[in-house]
């Protein structure tokens, strides 16, 4: 019997991942392993997109991902590992709003690995949010 090509798991000795989503380990048993860069809420022309709007922005990156993981020959489905970097001055409030936009992208049933890290600031002024990926893509 063969392994399939990724397996995501959350061993009973750490944390649950609740309500957040998410895998504790993504396992590749075979694929090609793709690294994306920190995708940021501006369109192709740099612009930044939804000035002052959190889920604006979080729609964007999520966007900005799946182009980039469809231009290396995968989907979305294919991300295995999530980095997110959030500004400290977004309210904490308001950060569960991602979880619903990120759900329309990503395999709900078999979340990727994620890590989330609030930071002072990013490269721009007027990011609030960057995500980077890793993905493995089936060959």
């Amino acid at each position: 019997m063969s392994k399939p090509p990724k397996e995501f798991l959350s061993p009973k000795a750490l944390i649950a991942p609740g309500p957040a989503g998410y895998s504790h380990v993504a396992k590749i048993n075979h694929g090609t392993i793709v690294y994306l860069s920190g995708q940021v809420p501006s369109d192709a022309s740099g612009k930044l997109v939804g000035e002052g709007d959190f889920e604006a922005q979080v729609e964007q990156v999520f966007a900005n991902l799946k182009i980039a993981v469809e231009a290396a020959g995968g989907t979305m489905a294919d991300i295995v590992k999530l980095n997110y970097y959030l500004v400290a001055e977004v309210d904490q409030a308001i950060v569960p709003k991602l979880r619903p936009i990120r759900d329309r992208y990503i395999n709900v049933e078999k979340p990727p690995a994620s890590t989330f890290v609030v930071v002072s600031r990013l490269m721009r002024p007027g990011w609030l949010i960057e995500i980077e990926a890793v993905a493995a893509i089936d060959d």
